[in-house]
């Protein structure tokens, strides 16, 4: 009987090429997302190419009562959930007194609220079954501040903190929870934070089937709880915690500035 690996963020980027990757490695896939005629579209092209049963839950993860309705409505088709990626999320650039309120608001709900309880039901379910995996996908944001994205970095230090906790917590039960670490990479994320320009991105990003790959390798065959996908992002997450923080937020700030 084949696994089930339930995506949230599934219709573009490192969610796309992570439900690709599961499905092309024969396990069934449930593919959340906003877009649910692009999904359909998914699962039909999926379904027909790896031969895997593939379900699709539309669900808006900014909408407070979204995790829950989610969660009853997979639970309501008798679907268990072996894997669950947390990967639904997105960023904002801009001076905090400049950006838009609403858009760092619908940021926590979904990078930080929706996260915790998808992983709150989904993982209650692990524990009890003594068998499970859930993958948070974080950012090397998560290891320091970052100026010009505030509330973004402050939201992946969140995710990074709140899976090795639970990491801890459950590994007596028989349950792995770890954080996806990725630098830049090469999405829409960028587009939709509006970081094109940046000096991050303008100094060379991984590609998403770099990263999906390195995870889902980690994944499967090693017991880390933080996967940081390329040597480069590895030797700055490493790096950073030996220098002082007033200079590492400064340095941050000169890299998220735009060319």
């Amino acid at each position: 009987m084949n696994k089930t690996v339930l995506i949230t963020g599934a219709s573009s980027g490192i969610g796309l090429q992570f439900s690709h990757k599961f499905a092309g490695s024969g396990h069934d896939v449930i593919l959340v997302a906003r877009s649910g005629d692009k999904l359909r579209t998914l699962a039909e092209e999926m379904e027909g190419k790896y031969g895997v049963k593939t379900y699709v839950f539309t669900s808006d993860l900014s909408k407070p009562d979204a995790p829950k309705k989610l969660y009853e409505e997979v639970k309501s088709q008798e679907i268990h959930v072996d894997i669950l990626i947390n990967n639904a999320g997105f960023g904002l650039f801009g001076e905090f007194e400049q950006t838009e309120l609403w858009k760092e608001l619908d940021m926590i709900q979904v990078n930080i609220t929706a996260l915790t309880e998808l992983s709150k039901y989904f993982g209650r379910d692990m524990v009890t079954s003594k068998r499970g995996q859930i993958l948070n996908v974080a950012s090397t944001a998560a290891f320091q501040p970052g100026p010009l994205m505030a509330v973004y970095y402050a939201t992946k230090a969140y995710v990074l903190s709140f899976s090795e906790a639970l990491a801890n917590e459950w590994a007596p039960h028989g349950v792995k929870v770890k954080a996806l670490c990725p630098g830049a990479t090469k999405t829409g994320f960028s587009d939709a934070a509006e970081l094109q320009s940046s000096k991050l991105f303008q100094s060379g990003v991984m590609s998403v089937e770099e990263v999906v790959e390195e995870a889902y390798q980690q994944m499967m065959t090693k017991n880390k709880t933080v996967i940081v996908p390329g040597l480069k992002n590895k030797m700055l997450a490493q790096s950073i915690r030996f220098m002082p923080r007033k200079m590492v937020t400064n340095i941050v700030r000169k890299v998220q500035e735009r060319v």
